[in-house]
């Protein structure tokens, strides 16, 4: 198993902002913490579903080593926290990316 992998971290970390922001492009910050308006349960996990598999093409096309898998989760989670999202969202988010670039 490797540990570090083939691609270099500037291209996780980009990668990991990307897929930031194209999440909060479809379910912006403000809907997290809004009251007011909410969207369904089915469309938050179709947005996150659809967000993972996109991390799972980049580690199919990169070889990403364990230390790369953990960068790609810690940029993703620190740009969440940067747009504004609810630490219980950045948990959810970030466990489910692991969970699913982990997993063979």
């Amino acid at each position: 198993m490797a540990l570090f992998g083939t691609v270099s971290s500037k291209d996780v970390d980009s990668f990991a902002t990307g897929l930031a922001q194209d999440l909060a492009k479809r379910y912006p910050p403000a809907l997290d913490k809004g009251k007011e308006r909410k969207i369904s349960q089915k469309r938050l996990a179709t947005i996150l579903e659809d967000t993972f598999k996109r991390a799972i093409d980049f580690r199919q096309q990169h070889k990403l080593g364990v230390y790369k898998k953990a960068r790609l989760g810690n940029t993703f989670r620190w740009e969440l926290q940067e747009m504004g999202y609810s630490e219980k969202f950045i948990e959810v988010a970030t466990e489910g990316l692991i969970v699913y670039i982990t997993r063979k």
